[in-house]
């Protein structure tokens, strides 16, 4: 029997799992929303530690399967829709590239950017995952130099992961601004999908704020 690809996505606005909802939407993907309000505590209650104990957003579920974890989620999204053609096909030579330059940003991207938010000091070269703040950013956008897109010509599920991930590290000024970075989320947030999210989200963090209002 051929499993549904209608998933459950578990989600709060102004958070990474906004990425995964643009990428449902670019995928055209069949999704129950389940929207957990931060600001009453529901990721801590446990009904929803009970499918993500970190308490974090995006969490999908797929018939038994659970998935959480930012780049698992994209990833398992754009597979399962493949025939959206936002993920690379695994005999394309684009696949390797599209697999690093997702991993990278759990891996690389994620820690050097909680060091430099916290000032933390860096690690010693042989225990640091990134090497140093400055070579990880330019290994990204020596990247994107290269194309309009991080795998050239071809749009992915990678750039809704970079696109939203470079929009909000440059507007809280973690990631500087430069002229590569801004042509690249301008590009990448022109898209329908974006905007469509983008307005979506804004009034369910209307509607959770005034619902955490009311408790109050």
């Amino acid at each position: 029997m051929t499993l549904s690809r209608r998933v459950t996505f578990f989600h709060s606005p102004n958070t990474r799992s906004t990425g995964a909802r643009i990428l449902l939407e670019e995928l055209g993907a069949d999704y129950e929303l389940h929207a957990l309000n931060m600001k009453a505590g529901e990721q801590r209650k446990p009904a929803y530690l009970a499918i993500n104990p970190m308490g974090k957003v995006p969490a999908i579920r797929h018939g038994e399967a659970l998935i959480a974890e930012q780049v698992a989620v994209f990833l398992y999204l754009a597979d399962l829709y493949q025939d959206a053609a936002l993920a690379p096909a695994l005999d394309d030579p684009l696949r390797g590239p599209y697999l690093r330059w997702m991993v990278y940003y759990g891996s690389c991207f994620e820690p050097a950017l909680v060091d430099r938010a916290q000032k933390h000091p860096p690690a010693p070269p042989s225990m640091c995952p990134y090497s140093d703040f400055d070579t990880m950013l330019k290994t990204l956008t020596d990247q994107l130099e290269k194309g309009p897109y991080i795998l050239g010509e071809k749009f992915s599920a990678a750039d809704v992961l970079w696109g939203t991930a470079l929009t909000w590290t440059t507007g809280f000024k973690i990631v500087p601004m430069s002229p590569v970075i801004k042509a690249y989320i301008d590009r990448v947030n022109a898209r329908p999908a974006v905007q469509r999210v983008g307005a979506l989200d804004a009034e369910l963090a209307a509607q959770h704020a005034r619902q955490a209002e009311a408790k109050n």
